[in-house]
């Protein structure tokens, strides 16, 4: 067996992998200012990816289409809404916002997953779970509040944390809608994704640049969208459809607290800020929280 088809079949390492790249897109999303537009970078990756998929597989593309035909409302939210609508969101609130709002209300993606599972499918919440789910918060909360959780209470809400807010409850959407998703292969099924998601992106990007006078982005505006194409978009979207196969919408959308960690650690090499020690226990928390949640989780999809 080969090393690729060994980590294909390691559900945890790959979505591990996905909030690292995601944790990355983070870093990506503040070196991308002034230098390429949050319009831009949403309609360049996914048109580039649809370009290049559908050229590797358009073969196989088309002998699923039969099936995915008549799913084609189904295509059409998950990619035109679940992709592009989560990107564009998050990297304006990040203009509106401040960090700490930012990845407090990202941990409550995996809560919004379960909450939405539980009132679309009646599934049982149990104290375990709870347990673990709170706990993923709680150190989701201590990195972004750098260490004084305390902050919490003094947060207002304003435009941004709104945005964000309803950024977490779109990917937590995108997560149980791959519950029901075509039984066809991941990548395909991700290719398929990718149109919607590039043509829903065209307006946004007419408005800027008939409204907003947007100019082509720099040469560090072209490297992140690169960075944001094949990592972020491609690998993480596939290794993040190959977790939903193998251990549920809720237990892959659990996984998604550890991108704020990743995020922080990134932030810590790339952008030369100091490590403390609220980020251990931050990281700490959060691994004992999905190691409470992990078999509970994986059963409620059953």
């Amino acid at each position: 067996m080969s090393i690729f088809s060994w980590l294909w079949r390691q559900p945890a390492i790959l979505v591990t992998l996905t909030c690292l790249f995601w944790g990355g897109n983070t870093v990506a999303a503040k070196v991308a200012v002034d230098n390429i537009t949050p319009y831009q970078v949403t309609f360049g990756r996914w048109a580039i990816l649809t370009i290049l998929l559908f050229t590797f597989y358009r073969r196989s593309i088309s002998e699923v289409w039969s099936i995915v035909r008549p799913n084609w409302i189904y295509v059409v939210l998950m990619g035109g809404i679940g992709f592009v609508m989560f990107n564009i969101l998050f990297y304006h609130a990040g203009h509106r916002t401040t960090a700490v709002n930012i990845g407090i209300l990202q941990g409550s993606i995996p809560i919004f997953v379960i909450i939405g599972t539980f009132l679309l499918y009646k599934n049982k919440l149990r104290w375990v779970q709870i347990v673990g789910v709170a706990l993923g918060f709680f150190g989701v909360a201590i990195v972004s509040s750098r260490g004084a959780p305390h902050l919490i209470r003094h947060i207002e809400m304003n435009s941004g944390d709104a945005m964000m807010i309803v950024a977490c409850i779109v990917w937590a959407s995108y997560t149980i809608g791959l519950r029901n998703r075509p039984k066809i292969p991941g990548l395909i099924l991700f290719a398929i994704f990718c149109v919607p998601a590039a043509i829903a992106s065209i307006p946004f990007v007419i408005y800027e640049i008939i409204w907003d006078g947007a100019v082509l982005p720099t040469r560090t505006g072209w490297l992140v969208l690169v960075y944001t194409t094949l990592f972020p978009s491609f690998l993480a979207q596939l290794f993040f459809l190959r977790g939903v196969d193998l251990m549920g919408p809720e237990m892959t959308g659990l996984y998604v607290n550890l991108t704020p960690i990743f995020a922080a650690f990134l932030a810590i090499v790339i952008l030369n800020e100091s490590f403390q020690l609220y980020h251990a226990i931050a990281l700490l928390l959060v691994l004992v929280g999905l190691w409470l949640a992990r078999e509970r989780v994986s059963r409620l999809i059953k």
